[in-house]
């Protein structure tokens, strides 16, 4: 080597190695550079959050429906249930009303019965009490008449009402004709004579009264509506 370069070699400051400085040299680069396995980590994270929020507003959503399909299948449910007690409750009502009215309808064909079978008797006893009077026979025309009064209350009790029109306008509905007299003192069709007295059930007529009428009188006037 020539003198100047032993010279410039000596003038050259000597680098002397320092053990671990290589070393911190590197952890302070690695620590100013930033990690790549966080960074992905951030990246992954904020990529996923808009699908997780997405996520869960979706089940949000299908939870609503399901709450609004349960609503409303409990709605359809419970008007279901009302149209049927309602259809329960009118169809009760028409069997009480129509159970009501049979048994009425019963109550007054058994009476009917029981009237018709008993009117013969009453008019046995008129009879009697017709014969006892032409007779003479006081006692017993006394008991005869306390036992057709009797009789007679009792029945009117259930509605039997008498009907014996002598004197009245003829009324097809509860008189029936058997014959006709000439009297010009009353007018025309009037009720002469009963021969057999009639019977009214509540307002059915069960016997019509046989009469007769009168003819040859005055035209007897119609009465009005207004007039009734």
């Amino acid at each position: 080597m020539s003198k100047d370069g032993k010279n410039k070699a000596a003038r050259e400051p000597r680098e002397i190695p320092i053990d671990g400085a290589d070393e911190a040299t590197e952890g302070a680069a690695e620590a100013a550079a930033p990690a790549p396995e966080a960074g992905q980590a951030e990246a992954a994270e904020a990529a996923a959050a808009p699908e997780a929020e997405a996520d869960s507003i979706e089940e949000e959503a299908e939870a609503v429906v399901a709450d609004a399909e349960r609503v409303a299948k409990a709605e359809a449910e419970a008007a279901a249930m009302r149209d049927k007690y309602l259809r329960l409750q009118a169809e009760w009502d028409n069997y009480r009303k129509r159970t009501a009215e049979e048994a009425g309808e019963m109550r007054v064909r058994a009476a009917e019965k029981l009237m018709g079978d008993l009117l013969p008797v009453m008019d046995d006893f008129e009879r009697a009490i017709a014969h006892a009077e032409a007779n003479g026979d006081a006692g017993l025309l006394d008991g005869v008449k306390a036992i057709s009064t009797k009789l007679s209350e009792s029945l009117g009790k259930h509605g039997l009402e008498t009907i014996d029109p002598a004197g009245e306008a003829f009324d097809a509905l509860e008189h029936q004709a058997v014959g006709q007299v000439e009297d010009a003192s009353v007018p025309d069709e009037t009720v002469a004579q009963v021969y057999q007295k009639g019977y009214r059930l509540g307002k059915k007529v069960i016997r019509p009264a046989m009469v007769t009428i009168s003819t040859g009188g005055p035209k007897r006037e119609v009465e009005s509506d207004d007039a009734e």
